[in-house]
Formats: structure tokens, sequence, C-alpha cells
């Protein structure tokens, strides 16, 4: 006789699997939008696993045993935990000062060359302890928990010197062990240059690799990411320090196409790339060629609230994208300098109005395809027998309301590896 179900979601209005696609690449295309929603359907979970997803009529009821979590959803929507694909999370202080000074009319700029920008994250990140950066950083996790946020990958890159990016990493790997989001740790010290190499971005990279990658191991921290950008690493800065990562075993990302078109994305497709990160001016036959160099297993990571905060009017074409073959997934690129905002909510709704993604689309960017973006894939992003018991239940009864109600969060209950979490 089989086991009782430990838990058990019954009667949802809707439940978003995320399944039916190709299970060997990322979805692309129509994949993106033929994933399967079950109407009136349950979810079985036994322990921290998925088990059983269906329609009511199919579900087997000699399953339901005295100690079965019965959780009924009628009139509300299931889904996959949300996947968050890029942030910054482990950093020191905000610039809450520069925001209201931007406002006023000064350049990034001008705040950079009285010391601002990134530089002066930098400085409080080095001058914090290790207990306030670890505070800053399950606050955060708790803010995206409460969106639904069940994996989240973390990038180190505000130390900018060989000890204090370990230290980001170590932090951001606590905050993980220490409560229930799943965090996956990404080095970034190729983030711009440390102020002590200014105007010296190669010998930078050289003491990256030469001092902090042999310092990690892939098992533990399992990317490497560059910001391929005029003003931080040229392209073939940028090919030559992937090239060197790859060979000690760390999968590959890049910041690339933010504000100018230099071809760090197709590089890094090339050189075989998870992710290529921000996209804004990545061109539509651009997005073909990196579709063409990874055959599809590249995702672009796309940031809407990115340029809405800088008050920019370029926005990644999204819509070409997807035309392109492109898999494309969504973030909000937490940070406390372009994007300090923790709502991956908003940044689907932004992706639909100004990318031109669909609410199928956007439902797939924000949990199977940010799943791949960070090598996740087997154990989270759809509602599938065998995956980790990360569900959403959410306060509408049809998943098209979800990019209509504007800012808002939908999450009514959080369940990760079958666990609920606190309101």
């Amino acid at each position: 006789m089989a086991q009782p179900y430990s838990l058990l979601f019954c009667h949802a209005a809707q439940v978003l699997t995320l399944a039916g696609g190709p299970t060997d690449r990322p979805l692309r295309g129509v994949d993106l939008t033929e994933w399967q929603v079950i109407e009136h359907g349950y979810v079985a979970c036994l322990g921290e696993t998925i088990v059983a997803v269906g329609p009511m009529s199919e579900l087997d009821a000699g399953r339901i045993g005295p100690a079965t979590r019965v959780v009924d959803v009628s009139g509300r929507v299931l889904m996959p935990g949300l996947v968050e694909c890029h942030t910054h999370l482990v950093f020191g202080g905000n610039r809450a000062d520069e925001f209201q000074r931007k406002l006023q009319g000064e350049s990034y700029l001008d705040i950079l060359a009285s010391g601002g920008g990134i530089l002066s994250t930098v400085r409080r990140t080095r001058a914090a302890s290790d207990d306030e950066l670890l505070a800053s950083a399950l606050h955060h996790l708790e803010g995206f928990r409460r969106y639904g946020v069940t994996t989240l990958e973390a990038k180190s890159g505000y130390g900018l010197d060989a000890a204090t990016e370990l230290r980001l990493l170590r932090i951001a790997r606590q905050a993980g062990e220490q409560q229930a989001v799943r965090v996956v740790p990404t080095f970034l010290g190729a983030h711009v240059p440390g102020p002590e190499y200014k105007g010296r971005p190669a010998e930078y990279l050289q003491m990256l690799a030469a001092e902090v990658l042999p310092a990690l191991n892939p098992a533990e921290v399992p990317f490497v990411d560059i910001f391929c950008e005029e003003g931080a690493f040229s392209v073939e800065e940028s090919r030559g320090y992937l090239q060197r990562a790859h060979e000690r075993g760390f999968g590959l990302k890049i910041h690339a196409e933010q504000l100018h078109d230099l071809g760090g994305c197709r590089m890094a497709a090339e050189l075989g790339a998870l992710s290529v990160d921000h996209c804004d001016y990545l061109t539509p036959e651009g997005a073909a060629a990196v579709a063409q160099a990874s055959g599809g297993r590249t995702v672009a990571v796309l940031l809407p609230l990115v340029p809405l905060f800088l008050r920019q009017e370029k926005y990644a074409p999204g819509r070409a994208f997807i035309e392109a073959g492109l898999p494309v997934a969504l973030s909000t690129d937490f940070n406390p300098g372009s994007c300090p905002s923790k709502n991956l909510w908003l940044a689907l709704q932004v992706a639909c109005l100004k990318m031109g993604l669909t609410p199928r689309e956007a439902l797939a960017a924000v949990t199977l395809n940010a799943a791949w973006a960070i090598g996740q894939q087997a154990t989270c992003g759809s509602l599938e027998p065998g995956k980790r018991a990360d569900v959403l239940v959410l306060q509408v009864p049809d998943y098209c309301q979800l990019p209509y109600w504007l800012g808002e969060n939908p999450v009514a209950q959080v369940f990760i590896g079958g666990a609920e979490q606190p309101a």
C-alpha cells in the first residue's frame, strides 16, 4: 500500500505546473506558453518532495491518512515558488541619499566623482562587521520570502578585494543555512576594478584569478560572473577571465549589453554561459546569435526594474528575444544602487508592460527558466513529481490577474520543502 501523503493542496482553481515542455533545455519560443495549467487541481507531497499533481477527479483518496495535512485552496491559484536568479544580496548600508540627489538632477557621473556610486557601497561593505552583513542578508531574505521567492541567487561584488569578496560569499552561504530560502552563491568580484586598481582592470582580473578563484570550491560557489561594459571590463578581458574560471570548473555568467552593445552576450554564450544578464542593448539579431551559439541553453536574464528605477527609456526587447528563439528569465537585480526592490511580481508586471511578455511567458520566466539560469532546474521551478515541494498559494482565482494588480503581492501562503513559512 502506498504511503499516505504528508501534505495535500486540494481544490485549486488552477495549478500552474510549468510542466509539459522539453526537459533538456530552458523554455523558449512557443514552449514559454504551452506549459500545463490544471483547472480544479491538487498537489500532493511526501516530506520535502512533490509526489503527485493532477485534476481533483484523479486524486487518490486512499493516500489521505490521519497525519495528512490537507490545505483547501478553493478559489485560489497554486504555482511553484518563485526563483530569483539575479541579486546582490550582501552589502553594507544603502544609497537613499544618492537617490535624492538623482531626483534633484545630479548625474551618475557627478555622484561618482564625489565619492558616491558603487564605491560608496564598497566602503560601507568593507567597514561592516560579519554580524551586520549577515543580519542585513537575513532581513532581505525574509522580504524575498514574503513575495514567494523560495530559491535565490546571491552575487558578491561589493568588496572588490580578495578578503572581502571571500567574506561576502561566506556570509551568503551562512544566510542560506539559517533560513528556508535556498541561496545559490555567485562570485562577482569582477563587478568593476577595485579602487586600489583604478585604471588597471587587467591587473585586477589577474589578482582575482590568482588569489580568489583558487580559494573557491565550485561545489559551494558554482558560478563566476563579470560586468562587461564600458568603465568595467572589455569583451576580451572578460573572455580571458571567464575562460580561466571555466578551466577551474565554474559555471559562467555575464552582465552584458546593459548600456552599450559590445558583444559580451555572444562571447559568453560561445563559452557556454548559463546566463547573460541585463541585455537592454542586445539587438534581436544579437539575440538570435546568442541562441544559435548556445544551442538555446543560455538564458537571457532580463531586469526590467533597473531601467525603471534609473528613469531610463531603454528596456530589453523581450518580445523580439522570444521570437529569435532565446530563452528568457526575469529578475529584480536587487542591489543598493539601481534596484532596491525585492518585488519580483513587479518585475514580472513591468516585463509585460515594457518588454512585451505575455502573462504565461512572464510566469515561466520567474520560475522554470529562472531555475535553469542558476542550474537549479532539477529541483525547483515547476510543480512535478520528484521536485522539491516549493509551493505558493495565491490570492487570485486566475493567473491572468497576476500582471494586472500592479505592485501587489498576491501570495497568501509560502511552502518551502513542504514546510509552511511564517506570514
